[in-house]
């Protein structure tokens, strides 16, 4: 009888423990439950034709760029422009990624799986991180390439611009990858309220990274307008009768845009990222401006060929050079056909 008591008591403890562990498992999951796809009909609308009006143009334009410095053996053997091939390769690959992942998430219901949703932002983020990175480089290379005339030939070769290039690739690609390594939210207080599945800190150690890159490559441009005002105030002092062109201004001029698109482009995705990791709820409205403001990166993306790579002189010769050869062949073959 005894033993028929004990065991009924343990069975009900036991009964009890996991009625009361599911319940609290429940409330948990309620808890943890953020509401990702926040736009209604019109905006999934809005979003899709902004997402599809840039891509295009973005990608012709970066693409072009590629083909050009494929094709061209000049320019392959200048580390200058294979930064800048690296910055078209990041930002083709960003086009692609993004726009599908981007309109796959907000546009579709189907719910994703952890594994293949980090994969999917990780080569996103990848992308991005390489274009940021890319951006640095070329800072970085026109600095030392004004601050050191003499040595720059001699310093940075073909063979180290490479090595810098797949450094920097590896470095976005392993930045990157951290949720899907590991790096993923494990409770509901470190879940960010924009991205399932990612920790919070992680996404401020992401946002911190890019900000300071940011900084770092106007920091650079900042440094180059200097040191050519500099320069051009020390030439006009030894020859005043001499008119000139002031680079400086122009370099001034380039240094404004170059200010203004990367804070218009990435300032406001960084402000929601920063304000996701210490705030505890992001209300439907903020969640979606940072679904619209995540186009201006894809903007960023399209921007870039047009600010830092087709104002060189040397890669429009070499398309117009392109474009002269095309139409000469579409003309053979025309008189081949008459």
């Amino acid at each position: 009888m005894l033993t028929t008591t004990n065991h009924r008591s343990a069975t009900c403890s036991r009964n009890c423990f996991c009625d009361r562990w599911t319940s609290i498992t429940k409330i948990m999951t309620i808890s943890c439950k953020n509401d990702y796809t926040v736009l209604n009909s019109t905006e999934k609308v809005a979003i899709g034709t902004i997402c599809l009006l840039i891509t295009p143009l973005s990608l012709l334009v970066n693409v072009l760029i590629l083909v050009v410095i494929a094709c061209s053996r000049n320019l392959r053997q200048h580390p200058s422009y294979l930064f800048m091939g690296s910055l078209a390769l990041a930002d083709t690959i960003a086009c692609i990624c993004f726009t599908i992942n981007f309109l796959n998430f907000h546009l579709s219901d189907k719910s994703f799986e952890q594994t293949e949703y980090l994969l999917k932002l990780g080569g996103v983020t990848m992308a991005f991180t390489g274009s940021v990175g890319s951006l640095l480089v070329m800072a970085a290379d026109r600095y030392h390439a004004i601050y050191k005339v003499s040595t720059y030939k001699v310093l940075l070769t073909r063979k180290r611009a490479l090595v810098a290039i797949v450094t920097l690739w590896v470095m976005a690609a392993l930045i990157s990858f951290l949720p899907l390594m590991g790096w993923r939210c494990q409770a509901c207080q470190s879940c960010s309220h924009l991205f399932p599945y990612v920790n919070r800190y992680y996404l401020g150690f992401f946002a911190s990274l890019v900000l300071v890159v940011i900084v770092l490559i106007l920091v650079a441009y900042a440094l180059i307008v200097w040191m050519a005002h500099k320069h051009e105030a020390n030439m006009s002092a030894e020859h005043p009768e001499l008119a000139r062109m002031r680079v400086d201004i122009h370099l001034a001029k380039t240094f404004s845009c170059v200010l203004l698109i990367l804070l218009v482009c990435w300032l406001p995705v960084l402000s929601f990222m920063m304000t996701d990791v210490v705030a505890t709820e992001l209300s439907k409205p903020q969640k979606k401006a940072f679904a619209f403001c995540s186009t201006l990166c894809l903007l960023n993306s399209g921007i870039n060929p047009l600010l830092y790579t087709l104002r060189c002189r040397e890669l429009r010769a070499v398309l117009k050079s392109l474009v002269a050869s095309v139409r000469g062949c579409k003309g053979c073959s025309s008189l081949a056909s008459d």
